[in-house]
Order: C-alpha cells, then sequence, then structure tokens
C-alpha cells in the first residue's frame, strides 16, 4: 500500500505513538469498508494466531539433557543438570511414609507428598537469564533484570504446580547385603527360632534405603528476545526434560561414596515426565488505555485478545492471561488445565476463559508435533 502525502512511516509511527500503531492495524477496514473487521496486528498475524514452535534438542553435549526453541525471533536455550543431593545433607528431611508400590495407598496422597518432596528439599532449580543484545533494554554489566526474576519465580512455581516431574525417578535407592554368606550360615548350627529371627533381621538389612535425590538445575539462556518469554521458556523446559537422562548411580559403602556410571557405558533411560503441559499467553489490547486506568473497563472501548504477543504488544498491553493445559490423553473432555494465572485487568471473563482453553488446545497440539509424537 502506497503512503499517502502527510502520512508517517510505519517505523516513525511505531517510536512515536506505539499504543496508537497498534490500535490502528487493529482497526484497520477490511474491503468492504468495515472498521475492525479486517485488521490484523503490525507482525502481519490474526488477534488469535499463534507463532509456530520450533525446538531442537541435544544441543549441549555437557548437559543431563537441552533443547534449543525458537518462537518467531525468541530464541531460548536450555540445560538440565543433575547432582546428587545426599538425604545426610537435607537438614528437614522426613524418610516418606507413602509410597506407590504401597498396598492401599491413595494417589491423591501419593501425589501430595511427591510435590512436597519436590518443593522441600528444592529438587527443581530454574534460573533464567537474558543475554546482552537479546534486546535493545537489556544491557551489559548490570544486575539481573526485573522481568528475568519474574520469570524465575514463575517457572519455579510452574514446576510444581504443574507436577510435571515425578519425585520417584530423582531418588537413588541403596540396597544393602547379606550380613553372612550362604557358607557361614551353612557351617553354623542354630535351631529354628534363632534362624527365623536371623531371616527376618536379614530382610530388614535387606530393604532399600533412600540415599540420596537427583537435583535438577534448569538454566535458561535467552539469545533473542521479542516477547513471549514465558511459553518460549516453559517450551524449552519440557524439551529439555524430557530429553534428560540421568547416569545410573549407587551408594558404595566400601568407599562411602556414590558411584556413577558414563551415559556412554551404560545408557540410561529417559527422565519419567506426567504428561506433556503447554502454556499459552495472551495479552489485552484495549482502544483508549488511558480510560482504562482511570475510570473502568467500559470507558476504555474496544478491545482486543491478542494471543502469543511479541514485544511491541506486550508493551502496551497491561492485562495478561496465561493458560497451561495438558491433553496428552486427546483433546475435549479428557484436556487438564494444569494451571491459570490472570493480572492487570478485568476484561477478561469466562467466555473469553473458554475460548482460550480451546486456543491452548491447538498451542498444545503445534508444541507436540514440533517435540515428534504427532499431532
Amino acid at each position: 500500500m502506497t503512503q499517502q502525502k502527510g502520512q508517517l512511516a510505519r517505523p516513525i509511527f511505531a517510536k512515536i505513538a506505539p499504543h496508537e500503531f497498534l490500535v490502528a492495524n487493529l482497526v484497520r477496514p477490511d474491503s468492504e469498508g468495515q472498521q475492525g473487521q479486517g485488521g490484523a496486528r503490525p507482525n502481519g498475524r490474526a488477534p488469535d494466531e499463534s507463532r509456530d514452535f520450533d525446538v531442537h534438542t541435544g544441543s549441549l553435549s555437557q548437559a543431563h539433557g537441552s533443547a534449543a526453541v525458537r518462537l518467531g525471533r525468541t530464541r531460548v536455550i536450555c540445560g538440565v543438570r543433575g547432582e546428587i543431593l545426599p538425604v545426610d545433607n537435607i537438614p528437614q528431611y522426613r524418610p516418606s511414609s507413602i509410597s506407590p508400590e504401597s498396598e492401599g495407598a491413595e494417589p491423591s496422597l501419593v501425589e501430595a507428598d511427591n510435590r512436597r518432596q519436590l518443593r522441600d528439599y528444592d529438587l527443581l532449580v530454574p534460573n533464567l537469564e537474558l543475554a546482552t543484545g537479546s534486546a535493545p533494554e537489556f544491557l551489559p554489566g548490570g544486575p539481573p533484570s526485573v522481568l528475568a526474576q519474574v520469570l524465575s519465580t514463575r517457572l519455579y512455581a510452574l514446576l510444581h504446580s504443574s507436577g510435571l516431574v515425578d519425585a520417584e525417578s530423582l531418588k537413588i535407592w541403596h540396597q544393602p547385603g547379606s550380613k553372612k554368606s550362604d557358607e557361614e550360615i551353612g557351617d553354623m548350627e542354630v535351631d529354628e527360632d534363632d534362624e527365623d529371627e536371623e531371616e527376618e533381621e536379614e530382610e530388614e538389612d535387606r530393604s532399600p534405603v533412600l540415599k540420596a535425590y537427583w537435583t535438577l538445575y534448569i538454566d535458561l539462556l535467552f539469545l533473542s528476545f521479542d516477547g513471549n518469554p514465558l511459553d518460549a521458556a516453559w517450551a524449552a523446559i519440557v524439551a529439555a526434560l524430557r530429553e534428560t537422562r540421568l547416569p545410573h548411580s549407587h551408594w558404595d559403602a566400601d568407599r562411602d561414596r556414590f558411584i556413577s556410571s558414563p551415559l556412554s557405558v551404560t545408557p540410561a533411560p529417559p527422565l519419567t515426565l506426567r504428561g506433556l503441559p503447554v502454556a499459552t499467553t495472551a495479552v489485552v489490547c484495549v482502544e483508549n488505555r488511558k480510560r482504562q486506568q482511570r475510570q473502568s473497563s467500559v470507558a476504555a472501548g474496544a478491545h482486543w485478545i491478542l494471543e502469543d504477543p511479541d514485544r511491541l504488544e506486550e508493551s502496551q498491553c497491561h492485562e495478561t492471561v496465561t493458560v497451561v493445559v495438558d491433553c496428552s490423553h486427546g483433546t475435549g473432555k479428557s484436556t487438564v488445565v494444569r494451571a491459570l494465572s490472570k493480572s492487570g485487568g478485568v476484561l477478561v471473563g469466562p467466555e473469553e476463559m473458554h475460548k482460550m482453553v480451546a486456543s491452548a488446545e491447538k498451542r498444545w497440539a503445534s508444541l507436540s508435533k514440533a517435540l515428534g509424537q504427532g499431532a
């Protein structure tokens, strides 16, 4: 479209009045002259259109699991490294009285105890960094930005609330050996009562003992930042954890230390995860932002829900909604909402939230396809 005389060029308009520039694109008339029907965002996407995930795993050779995710021009890399945490080094350690193998154990109690162990012992440690040069506002030599700290906190909460990681897969057990060899027992003359007592003591001595946990340090680095960091970071975490393989480790009583077998010598199975939770974030753009702040949502005029926002849209919108769904067992009634958060406004109601969940289901299919397990 040619620029008419007296009009500002798009880059200048976007810098001088970014909010008005965003609204002007959304209310652009269509071919029939209907205002607000043919509008599109400045990036060319429709309000309910999200960018596709591009996922590559195994990017870091020294990590136990890694993934690189691209979401438009937002690029993030995630590395997972496991470190052994002996139970003797946990000040608040409490042996669990509930086990999935226990007869009559209720699943809800097992799940609650699983999350307690992950939380109380800090077994999941995310850390996020916005690299210098990933966006103009991230300058070298400064302390961690507020955005990086907020994102780390939200990812920490989401790791625990989603129940993605199973604490049982992070445990390192020790199987004690028998105190007496079979030859020594054969040479000893004991009566039946003494033999039964010795067998009971031996069975107790041979019962598995929990010696340590694996602590997962999850580091994320944004190489390029163009909005919606939570969705990109969470997709990178999920992809990296799916590829995480922890070495086979056991307690050596003679050496009084843990021994780990290299993955090149003893291949390990992937980490046990529960489902595939996927995050979908949207922001609300209002026609009159000043009236929304000073008066009410009705006075703000028209509004648009923009899914998968870029950096410009995030900077001009206050209300944010994030939905985390898991469709591992299908769509529709089988969809499970793992987390839901909303802040900054009241324009998103129950009807809009239902539409968000439907969009999140499509987003789940997109990431599932990118991870190579089909739509």
